[in-house]
């Protein structure tokens, strides 16, 4: 299932590199109300591909969401419009489920489109300091050859498994975009899912096709936004209270990185955007069957401090 808003440069591209793939799989292509003529090239080029399509910017989220309810399949995969598969990237993933009913989502080896001997991204991490990053960003591409447990699977190239979306929620698209899949993969390691690196998937992504570049004001503002929502969302309030040190750091140094590419004003404001989404209904429910799960999630929060800077 691939989300689409405006990704003429790079939406054939993706479809025919899909269909090239040795896998029988239902091609989905919902689109956000484009107005650069992609939706209708992929009606005209594509008629094997079913699109689904809306009649304006929903985001990410919801795009993802009409997508998901729309697919017959058991497994899902999410994929963004501005990346090329290669073989076996689709056989590779579902293998990954099929394994293990005990994982919710497999996340590819990305990498970047433009300067293929480097990663874009080997998995997803979320830390104590309240910072999401993409293990392996700009490393060597040969590097991550390795199956592995992640905390979240890019949404921009993963496998999700319905059934435990049924039980958990879909997308939260009160993101619209941006920390929705580490939301995602957060609510399913409290409910005891796992999420697992597959290497053998492999996928070449330019990055920002929508945006526009790795910081702008639209990714600053709704990532800061964000954060604060993931936090408060996921978090029991006395865990809150136990990663509060780290989080004043995380985000005072965040403000800073962000006030020196100028855009530190736009990082404060989406804080304070977040801060007014934190209400209780929207809260994950606490249940004592889950502590054993929120237990190894703070020592992995801990643990990835020393990965980001490892």
């Amino acid at each position: 299932m691939i989300p689409n808003y405006n990704g003429m440069a790079y939406l054939e591209s993706c479809l025919r590199a899909l269909l090239a793939d040795d896998a029988k799989v239902e091609i989905l292509v919902v689109d956000n109300g484009s107005t650069d003529g992609s939706r209708e090239l992929a009606e005209e080029k594509f008629p094997q591909v079913r699109v689904i399509a809306l009649q304006e910017n929903y985001g990410f989220c919801r795009a993802c969401n009409e997508g998901i309810r729309a697919a017959s399949a058991p497994y899902v995969i999410l994929l963004n419009n501005d990346t090329e598969v290669l073989p076996g990237f689709t056989k590779a993933l579902a293998a990954a489920l099929h394994a293990d009913k005990r994982i919710f989502s497999a996340g590819a080896k990305m990498i970047q489109l433009y300067h293929r001997d480097k990663i874009d991204d080997a998995g997803d991490f979320y830390c104590a300091l309240g910072w999401a990053f993409a293990r392996g960003k700009d490393k060597p591409a040969e590097y991550y050859e390795q199956q592995d447990e992640i905390f979240a699977a890019c949404g921009g190239a993963a496998i999700y498994r319905k059934a435990v979306l049924e039980k958990i929620g879909y997308l939260d698209e009160a993101h619209f975009a941006y920390l929705e899949d580490m939301d995602l993969g957060y609510r399913a390691k409290i409910a005891g899912y796992r999420n697992v690196f597959v290497p053998a998937a492999k996928v070449l992504h330019a990055g920002s096709g929508t945006s526009g570049s790795r910081h702008n004001a639209f990714k600053v503002a709704l990532s800061s936004r964000n954060s604060v929502y993931l936090v408060y969302k996921n978090m029991p309030f006395l865990q809150i209270l136990l990663n509060l040190p780290f989080l004043l750091a995380g985000f005072g140094l965040k403000f800073l990185f962000f006030l020196s590419k100028g855009l530190g004003g736009v990082y404060i404001r989406g804080i304070f955007r977040g801060l007014r989404m934190c209400r209780k209904d929207r809260k994950v429910k606490f249940y004592w069957k889950n502590l054993p799960a929120y237990v190894k999630i703070q020592l992995a929060l801990w643990r990835n401090i020393g990965k980001r800077f490892g």
